[in-house]
């Protein structure tokens, strides 16, 4: 085939439009947790866009939308999509984006070509943001990847004191069915989804495939010394948790600049006890956040960030305990998924760049049942996360043009 394949703008325009109702919070932002009546609506209008572009759709026991068309030969799907769940509140485009081009994409194909070799399918994670439930650590992906523990629908509980399988349960779904939403059947996954960061910002560019995902480790850090008052007792008989606190994190901060792009660390939460103005501390507990898409460095990053912790609470007399809270691999995309990508793009005229992801995604997970890929799309000022967060129609419509042009490589020749 000679001819670039293009989907239409509009249609993109008017699937993300329609999407972004569903849960609308103010004028940009979507409230769309997992299991709520907005992400039923969503979700519902997932599959009956599926049915009309000519596929069959179900909803699985998980919560997670296919849209499928058989392919003439047979043989393990390829499949595209991303996620419908948003934060709290997130944006109309983080997720629900890779939705869009993949039915976008898929219409395209169908409309143009009619049936596939290979059967096609669109994916709408049911939930991927931890907004609603703090641990589900990808619940659609980890559902579909058969990697969700037989008491996992009790333990994991909302911010609002619901466990995951009672919110299943308010929604027409048995928990007890998870097991069977595992596949075996699928070649090939590839999510589209918003860079989230500033770099193809930064070099003009519109796309990115993305080689790999970062591997993370999310630590929780609790230093105990002793309260005070805060000027009765003298500064060196105090047993003070602050200093080693923030020496802990210069230095697990300052260590990620020093290894480099793309190591990065971050402590975004931090708890003082008893947190009085005029006493000395009784406790710090703050988490680290740290994350390296290469297996070897990661292991280097984390085994310098623990001896940090160990040692600088050691020379300050301070009690520490730390506990590893999450701790994801990184996921290496497959190099032949990739270089389809990468004939796409060119194929297309569409200028990309090689990139990592540094945040999480679905594809991680996917990755322990299929080849995988992702492709970026330019983010405005590298917001995500956030009802700012934006991505033009143009920047849009050439990622999924890219996607476009790989699945018929994939599923058509």
């Amino acid at each position: 085939m000679t001819e670039r394949i293009e989907v239409d703008p509009a249609v993109v325009e008017h699937y993300l439009t329609a999407l972004a109702q569903f849960g609308a919070y103010g004028e940009t932002g979507i409230w769309r947790l997992v299991y709520s009546p907005e992400w039923v609506a969503a979700q519902e209008q997932v599959q009956q866009w599926c049915r009309e572009i000519g596929l069959t759709a179900r909803m699985d026991g998980a919560g997670n939308v296919w849209g499928r068309i058989d392919g003439a030969e047979g043989g393990k799907s390829i499949v595209t999509g991303s996620h419908i769940d948003s934060q709290a509140p997130g944006g109309r485009f983080d997720g629900a984006l890779g939705v869009v081009a993949a039915l976008a994409a898929v219409r395209t194909l169908v409309e143009r070509f009619g049936p596939p070799k290979r059967p096609l399918e669109v994916l709408s994670f049911c939930e991927e943001e931890s907004s609603r439930f703090a641990s589900t650590n990808f619940w659609g992906s980890r559902a579909i990847t058969g990697a969700i523990g037989p008491d996992e629908t009790e333990t994991v509980v909302g911010f609002d004191g619901i466990p995951i399988g009672e919110a299943m349960r308010a929604v027409g779904l048995d928990p007890d069915t998870l097991p069977g939403v595992e596949r075996d059947d699928i070649d090939t996954f590839i999510e589209l989804h918003i860079e989230q960061g500033p770099i193809l910002e930064q070099e003009g560019l519109p796309v990115g495939i993305v080689t790999a995902i970062t591997g993370l480790r999310h630590y929780v850090v609790e230093l105990t010394g002793r309260s005070d008052h805060a000027g009765a007792r003298p500064m060196d008989t105090r047993r003070d948790p602050m200093p080693a606190a923030a020496e802990i994190i210069t230095d697990v901060v300052t260590t990620a600049l020093r290894f480099g792009r793309p190591a990065v660390t971050t402590i975004g939460n931090m708890r003082v006890e008893p947190n009085l103005p005029a006493a000395v501390p009784d406790k710090i507990t703050f988490m680290i956040d740290a994350r390296h898409p290469d297996p070897e460095v990661r292991q280097r990053l984390f085994a310098k960030h623990e001896r940090t912790i160990a040692e600088v609470a050691a020379r300050h007399d301070i009690d520490v305990t730390w506990r590893v809270v999450a701790d994801h691999d990184p996921a290496v995309s497959d190099p032949g998924v990739v270089a389809t990508l990468e004939e796409a793009a060119r194929t297309q005229g569409i200028p990309y760049r090689l990139m990592h992801s540094g945040a999480g995604h679905d594809t991680q997970r996917m990755a322990k049942k299929a080849k995988v890929a992702m492709i970026f799309v330019q983010s405005k000022d590298g917001r995500s996360h956030t009802p700012a967060e934006f991505t033009s129609i143009d920047h849009a419509v050439q990622g999924i043009n890219v996607l476009t042009e790989a699945l018929y490589r994939l599923a058509y020749e």
